[in-house]
């Protein structure tokens, strides 16, 4: 290769490792899937028509987009600040603007029927991070008419703490403990990041043994489903938020808006994660997937100019979609 040859490759390859730092779209996250979260009950229901009244209603605040979205409740500057940086009212929006249909108070969220005891939780995931989950129950008088405070969360005694799950089939699954509690409540699920000042949010409607909210009028409980495989799967170009880096369930990786069907792993499955900054999936190591500028990204990962290339390639697409589905729904 020639001198000029080697100058121009390089200059290429320094111009697009800043335009792909740039351009990098939100990388996916997840969300509680058992019991299942607001947002993914909302979505499951069809992010253009949603059946039920309060997930209609979420539509009508903030946008079908939302549902789209399903696994990007986040904030990036977290770092542990959770209840300085989300004021009461926006808990289950951690106060993105995108997500505040989410935040309605209102007592016929669908739902998903728990009793006192053990609980196998499984949170949807879409890329791997290390970092802890805290769930937090909602205290006993808790009323959904209302909206969502810090005090109104037992965060005394998460009903599940976890670090570092290995994840399986698309799911982290670790157990817990519910505590007795009578009508409707609400579970409020935390990942914080330790590779990064990223933290994840969820609000998952339950009801022990009926649908009335504790503190309001009765109302009768919408079941809450979540969505397949295969509706994410034909959803994906139309979401804001790439689904990169995870094992779906069917043995491959995807990094490219793909998802396949998958079983639920093994009730009880709650094995940590094993040493280094890469956790282990499917009993292999995976690199992190990156939101929060850790040295680890994986654009930076994939190295050489061509690489740099097609990379550059991919994000172009996921910025274009951005930019389309901004233009539908106005922003």
């Amino acid at each position: 290769m020639s001198a000029r040859r080697r100058r121009l490759v390089a200059t290429t390859a320094t111009a697009a490792v800043p335009l792909a730092l740039w351009a990098t779209p939100a990388a996916a996250h997840g969300t509680l899937g058992d019991p299942v979260s607001r947002v993914a009950a909302c979505y499951a229901e069809g992010a253009e028509s949603p059946t039920s009244a309060a997930c209609k209603a979420a539509v009508a605040a903030g946008g079908a987009q939302a549902l789209y979205d399903w696994n990007g409740i986040r904030d990036g500057a977290a770092a542990g600040k959770h209840q300085e940086n989300i004021p009461d009212g926006k808990l289950c929006s951690a106060n993105a603007d995108e997500f505040k249909g989410m935040d309605l108070a209102r007592d016929d969220w669908p739902a998903t029927q728990v009793s006192a005891g053990s609980y196998t939780f499984k949170y949807k995931v879409t890329a791997p991070h290390k970092g802890t989950f805290n769930l937090y129950l909602t205290k006993q008088g808790y009323d959904a008419s209302k909206p969502l405070a810090w005090s109104d969360l037992d965060l005394e005694h998460p009903v599940a703490t976890k670090t570092d799950p290995v994840a399986e089939g698309g799911y982290y699954t670790f157990s817990g403990t519910l505590p007795q509690r009578t009508g409707r409540q609400l579970i409020y699920g935390i990942w914080q990041r330790s590779d990064s000042p990223e933290a994840f949010y969820s609000c998952s409607d339950v009801t022990y043994g009926g649908g009335a909210s504790s503190g309001g009028a009765a109302a009768a409980a919408p079941k809450a489903s979540a969505p397949s495989d295969a509706q994410i799967a034909k959803d994906a170009d139309k979401s804001t938020i790439d689904h990169g880096g995870m094992d779906m369930g069917d043995g491959a990786t995807h990094e490219d808006h793909t998802a396949s069907p998958s079983a639920a792993p093994a009730a009880g499955d709650d094995t940590a994660a094993k040493g280094g900054n890469s956790p282990e999936v499917n009993g292999s190591s995976q690199d992190l997937a990156e939101t929060g500028g850790s040295s680890s990204t994986s654009y930076l990962a994939m190295g050489g100019a061509a690489a740099l290339a097609l990379g550059a390639a991919g994000l172009f697409a996921s910025t274009r979609r951005r930019a389309n589905a901004g233009a539908r729904h106005g922003r």
